[in-house]
């Protein structure tokens, strides 16, 4: 079992940054993939970003490409998503997520889930 809680969360004017954590318990982090997803109000949660369990498998959606990157320290149990260049429409509350075996883009596979972070972004 892994629990996931995700910080970092706040307003933020556009064009500034943030970095999301996701700090996990649990012995098996090291062997879990995890997501970033967003849900926006009145949308569908939506897939952000992804990395392996060893890092050397990561994916991006197209609209937050070259603005966003994932990264993890298995050593602290922790994924972060460095979110830089932020517009009016990444305003959405973010999860983190985990699985095991292979990193995904697909919601739906992902068995572990935090409760979520704000991040609001003014224009």
């Amino acid at each position: 079992q892994v629990q996931l809680v995700e910080s970092g969360g706040g307003l933020v004017q556009a064009g500034g940054s943030l970095r999301l954590s996701c700090a996990a318990s649990g012995r098996t982090f090291s062997s879990v993939a995890i997501g970033w997803f967003r849900q926006a109000p009145g949308k569908e949660r939506e897939f952000v970003a992804a990395i392996s369990w060893s890092g050397g498998t990561i994916y991006y959606a197209d609209s937050v490409k070259d603005r966003f990157t994932i990264s993890r320290d298995n050593a602290k149990n922790t994924v972060y998503l460095q979110m830089n260049s932020l517009k009016p429409e990444d305003r959405a509350v973010y999860y983190c997520a985990g699985k095991r075996n292979d990193a995904s883009l697909i919601a739906a596979s992902y068995d572990y889930w935090g409760q979520g972070t704000q991040v609001t972004v003014s224009s």
